[in-house]
């Protein structure tokens, strides 16, 4: 009773911290205050200012600090860590929607499955919206992105294995994931002649972000399975912290959903 008590004050912890947090990844850092490198701050504010040139329809190249332009690498390194932050730390949904799918996953080949599937469909819809092939609208997509974590929280606790019907699921849900993605990227803006090598970068740095979500949570899994006698997290693991942290990964989905829809 004890353990139980215990974790329950820290789902409870977490969920409370996680309705202040909403959606910050849809604002710009402010220097010093989200503990992002304020010289990177800096430039993702003058790319997002009016007086600012770089956009896509715009002639002036994004240059490095000594007023060069940026080659393809340097431009792609900026933005692997403009991803990096996009996931760590501002993209709280996208970190719960992938810890609701580590949840679910007692095996790894289930867990390698699910990842590959969200992966292959965020990177497709990221590239198609960024491209200007199709234009997703904010006030349809952030409900959904909400909406997807809800659900795949709630379906961990009404089926103790993954379903057969799981990996569809989440290569449907990170289709809706990938158009945040590009709602984001297409606030940076970026000449056409520097736009592939910023879109890969950018998509590198997600999934790097990502990945870390999960070897954390694997590396924390492991070890409560220990502590709990419960190697295949499948008893004790799952009544005191697969479920209970469902439960509040899914109240928090809803609850974004819910307010996103009436904001």
């Amino acid at each position: 009773m004890h353990k139980r008590s215990i974790w329950v004050a820290a789902l409870l912890l977490l969920f409370a911290s996680t309705l202040v947090l909403g959606h910050p990844e849809d604002e710009l850092c402010v220097p010093g205050e989200d503990g992002m490198d304020p010289e990177l701050c800096a430039l993702l504010a003058e790319m997002n200012s009016a007086e600012g040139a770089y956009n896509q329809t715009g002639s002036s190249p994004l240059l490095d600090e000594f007023g060069e332009r940026r080659g393809f690498f340097e431009t792609a390194g900026l933005y692997i860590t403009i991803g990096i932050g996009h996931i760590l730390p501002d993209g709280a949904d996208h970190i719960l929607f992938v810890l609701a799918i580590f949840l679910a996953s007692t095996r790894i080949a289930a867990l390698v499955w699910q990842i590959s599937a969200f992966t292959v469909a965020h990177t497709a819809t990221l590239g198609l919206a960024a491209a200007g092939f199709i234009t997703p609208s904010a006030a349809v997509v952030e409900p959904l992105i909400a909406f997807t974590i809800a659900f795949v929280a709630i379906e961990n606790l009404v089926f103790k294995d993954m379903t057969k019907w799981r990996p569809p699921v989440v290569f449907s849900f990170g289709l809706i994931h990938g158009l945040g993605f590009a709602g984001f990227f297409g606030e940076l803006g970026l000449p056409p002649n520097q736009f592939w090598s910023a879109l890969i970068g950018f998509n590198i740095g997600v999934e790097i972000g990502q990945l870390s979500v999960v070897l954390v949570a694997a590396l924390l899994g492991v070890w409560i399975r220990r502590r709990l006698a419960d190697p295949d997290g499948t008893m004790r693991y799952r009544q005191f912290v697969a479920m209970p942290a469902s439960l509040v990964i899914g109240l928090t989905g809803l609850w974004w959903g819910i307010t996103r829809l009436i904001a």
